[in-house]
């Protein structure tokens, strides 16, 4: 027997299943808050330099008792190109012949312009506090909004190489239940954070455990499930994921001072900490382990609760060694990264999944963390980004059902890429279109993501499926952390950023249809086995190739 037959044995897709995903998708909501919570907690409201009124001229000594607010910038503040006040500079002096409507208006730029020595004024109507208003990350400073959003994806990052192994080692849950506590003191901490630099901290400590949480719930949501759901468990949490991105625009929209924001996405985390004890061990990985005694209570705890309480007592640890020797035999007593690379077929997998990770990160993030470039509300852009990943994931999801996980992989990719660059092309009056292309690209992103996700599992075998997706991660995370450095291309030329963002994805497409497929597969368990199924598909393969006849050799035959 396999484990998919002791799978099958204790109830397959039970009640047990049921609330065990149920129980572990509920905490993908808040993922999406904390990877895209930048976006609101660090936007960027109006603002200009702080007023400064010179009273020496006396002719317009008594001027600002009878001036509205519009005539106080006019005199204060130089108009840009765009005719909107300068957001880092202002005059030297204060320009009162500029409220004179029969006087020449010199040029702004002729009149002498200093920095804001004395801060700035921010329009607070949709954002009562950011980090940039109450740090003031705004002009020379404004760099450090991308580096803070960078920093947390280098915690993900660090995240998926460190807690990715250790989970490979101690077990799905335990990792689970450390990233909760993590994330959850992380997550409180931030909302609390004094200043610039503590706040990144507490974010890249928040990022490490966001990952690790992520790739524990992958793994044990798809090694108890049996084959023929794994397609759809893995695309309902899928929806999920998507769900807590319009979950995010109406939290924002409620609460739109960020230490408030920031402690409601993270105070949830101790109640997932609190249930997660209930949550079972993955018995595959148990077994592969060594700790069959463990793996068959396990399984026998599954059993009753699914109603198989019988069947579950005709397991017992010698019938699970005896039925799994194959699987046992060919276990080593430890893996590491170098796993991922020693063997051909493995070798092969890594190297096109590390691609395809590392290019849907990258341009996910470009498009996804730049939302108040759309020219819309940013609660209604979050909104629609959020939106069209419904339809996105049901078309990918039936795509990997019937067509298959590398066709439908690739097909994301290179549209995704496609849609990218052709925006370049259209006109920035042409607002509408712009954003409706950029939907589209990140709905494909999207969709692509569900696939790789599962995709991944599917791939690597037990011993280094979490070291394998965490890898993945991995590259997901350099692709977020390299995401908004592009961006600042745009100070120098506004249309290098998707020049570079659409390339990738194609790229990455073009990658992914080298993958094998795994379709209606069951999981490998060993390297040996992933490893056996490459070369039999190069066999199969090398017997279907038919020499070519000429019409000539074939009436020698005949004759």
């Amino acid at each position: 027997m396999t484990f998919a037959e002791f799978l099958h044995q204790v109830g397959g897709m039970g009640r047990f299943q049921i609330i065990h995903t149920t129980l572990l998708t509920i905490p993908i909501v808040l993922m999406a808050s904390h990877n895209l919570l930048q976006n609101f907690t660090a936007a960027i409201p109006g603002h200009h330099c702080q007023i400064r009124i010179d009273g020496n001229n006396t002719r317009y000594s008594n001027a600002t008792l009878h001036l509205d607010s519009q005539d106080l910038l006019r005199v204060s503040i130089p108009m840009d190109r765009n005719q909107q006040p300068e957001k880092c500079h202002r005059f030297v002096s204060t320009q009162w012949q500029l409220l004179d409507p029969n006087a020449t208006q010199p040029n702004g730029t002729q009149l002498a312009t200093e920095p804001c020595r004395e801060g700035w004024t921010y329009d607070r109507s949709i954002f009562t506090s950011t980090i940039i208003t109450e740090w003031d990350l705004v002009c020379n400073l404004r760099r450090l909004r991308q580096m803070a959003q960078s920093i947390y994806m280098a915690g993900v990052l660090v995240g998926a190489l460190v807690l990715s192994g250790l989970s490979d080692r101690t077990g799905r849950k335990a990792m689970l239940i450390w990233s909760f506590l993590q994330l959850a003191v992380m997550g409180t901490c931030t909302a609390f954070s004094p200043n610039y630099i503590s706040y990144c901290i507490f974010r890249f400590l928040g990022g490490m455990a966001l990952s690790g949480f992520g790739l524990s719930i992958a793994c044990l949501i798809v090694e108890w499930i049996p084959t023929q759901f794994r397609t759809i468990t893995v695309a309902i949490s899928g929806f999920v994921y998507t769900l807590g991105q319009l979950l995010l625009a109406g939290l924002a929209y409620g609460i739109p001072d960020w230490r408030w924001l920031q402690l409601t996405v993270s105070l949830p985390f101790f109640l997932f900490l609190f249930y997660s004890w209930w949550l079972a061990e993955s018995a595959r990985w148990l077994v592969l382990a060594g700790k069959p005694d463990v793996a068959v209570n396990v399984l026998q705890r599954v059993a009753r609760v699914n109603g198989k309480q019988e069947e579950g007592e005709k397991i017992t640890t010698e019938i699970l060694k005896s039925n799994m020797q194959k699987e046992l035999s060919t276990v080593k007593s430890s893996y590491t990264v170098s796993d991922l690379v020693r063997t051909p077929a493995i070798r092969h997998i890594f190297c096109c999944l590390s691609v395809v990770w590392f290019s849907a990160s990258f341009s996910y993030y470009g498009l996804a963390m730049d939302l108040q470039n759309f020219g819309v509300s940013i609660y209604v852009i979050q909104l629609i980004f959020g939106a069209v990943d419904f339809p996105a994931k049901v078309v990918v999801t039936i795509s990997m059902s019937y067509i298959g996980r590398r066709v439908t992989l690739s097909a994301c990719l290179i549209l995704a890429g496609s849609v990218i660059i052709a925006n370049i092309f259209v006109p920035r009056e042409l607002q509408m279109v712009r954003t409706s292309l950029a939907v589209i690209g990140k709905g494909c992103l999207s969709a692509a993501f569900n696939c790789v996700f599962l995709f991944t599992t599917e791939l690597y075998p037990t011993p280094i499926r979490q070291t394998g997706l965490g890898f993945g991660s991995t590259m997901a995370r350099v692709g977020g952390i390299v995401a908004p450095l592009a961006k600042m291309l745009d100070e120098y030329v506004s249309f290098l950023p998707p020049v570079v963002y659409g390339p990738a994805p194609i790229l990455s497409g073009i990658a992914a249809s080298f993958l094998p497929e795994t379709l209606n597969q069951p999981l490998p368990d060993t390297v040996e086995e992933v490893e056996s199924r490459s070369h039999k598909k190069r066999a199969e393969a090398s017997q279907e190739k038919i020499p070519l006849q000429t019409p000539e050799q074939v009436m020698l035959k005949e004759t």
